[in-house]
């Protein structure tokens, strides 16, 4: 190591789509964390780190330390890329896709398969898919990405988040590729490795229904409010908002036994058969926080099938979200 000066950085250290250590690596992980929590600390100036014996020496302004290290042959291998499913990414549209998904992984380990999202690459297209069994979120950008043949892969959950972190800064396209367990992700002069999820991620073609019949447009804004104010007072476990459908006019309700009551009406262009379905307020939110068209969109069939919910008007990308209904 060579001694010099880096400015304080926010950006945490740890490496994405991480397996469980050995006890040499967390170690490892342990002093890594330990020396950004002191960079963090530090005053905004310059940071000075310095090889010294068995360790680094960390300054600034009139603060001294010393931190022990590991040998710097004990740092692992990195992995090298195959040049499989090696493809040109367009950053926007990626940015984009990470963030209307990553909200819809699980966190449950033991459905490990769905601790990530699914990444498609086809010839013309990529799409980007992430389920946690209650709802599905699915981004699909046309784009000539560079491969011959269709190939997926699944994606980790903190390997989308630190890529989405990559995405929003800079500009310019940006490269994958695949290896035999690891991804690749060139983002300007950085590149992102990733292990991949080896597992069989459900088919998401299927969730998707094909019969909703009736069409309800919202102003998003008004939408939003809406959900916000009434879910308030909605059960805190279930988090349930009823929408009660009628001609002319949906009114949003929900109901406490602890704190009582709410409701909130909106007008819309529907005339077709009365009707009352029921949603996680919670997942209701996390689309329309990322959508940016005025208008949003919900299809429906009955009270207990899937809706799905689109912006109207996108441009550049095809926004689908499916959305299972709660009863209560």
């Amino acid at each position: 190591m060579k001694s010099g000066c880096s400015r304080r950085t926010s950006r945490s250290p740890c490496a994405a789509g991480a397996t469980r250590p050995s006890r040499r690596a967390d170690r490892s992980r342990c002093r890594q964390k330990k020396l950004y929590e002191v960079v963090k600390a530090l005053p905004e100036t310059d940071v000075r780190i310095q090889e010294d014996k068995n360790g680094v020496k960390v300054a600034a302004d009139r603060f001294d330390s010393r931190m022990q290290t590991l040998p710097r042959e004990d740092f692992p291998t990195l992995p090298d890329a195959s040049g499989a499913a090696k493809a040109t990414l367009p950053r926007t549209a990626l940015r984009e896709m990470v963030g209307k998904t990553q909200f819809a992984i699980t966190g449950e380990d033991t459905r490990y398969f769905l601790n990530g999202a699914k990444f498609v690459l086809k010839p013309d297209s990529l799409t980007l898919v992430a389920t946690d069994g209650h709802r599905l979120a699915l981004v699909e950008v046309k784009h000539a990405v560079g491969v011959e043949t269709e190939a997926g892969v699944i994606l980790p959950r903190k390997t989308l988040l630190e890529l989405g972190k990559l995405l929003a800064e800079g500009d310019g396209d940006i490269t994958f590729e695949g290896g035999e367990n690891h991804l690749f992700f060139e983002v300007g002069g950085r590149v992102l490795i990733s292990r991949m999820i080896d597992g069989q991620f459900p088919a998401y073609e299927r969730v998707i229904p094909k019969g909703n019949d009736k069409l309800i447009e919202f102003d998003r804004e008004r939408l939003t409010s809406a959900v916000k104010r009434v879910a308030l007072l909605s059960n805190e476990r279930s988090r349930a908002v009823k929408f009660e459908i009628d001609s002319a006019k949906v009114k949003v309700t929900s109901s406490s036994s602890e704190f009582g009551e709410a409701s909130e009406e909106l007008v819309v262009d529907y005339t077709g058969a009365a009707m009352a379905i029921s949603f996680n307020a919670q997942y209701v939110l996390d689309f329309l926080n990322v959508v940016e068209t005025d208008i949003v969109s919900l299809s429906l069939k009955d009270e207990v099938s899937q809706a799905v919910m689109k912006p109207v008007g996108a441009e550049g990308y095809d926004y689908t979200y499916v959305i299972m209904p709660m009863r209560i």
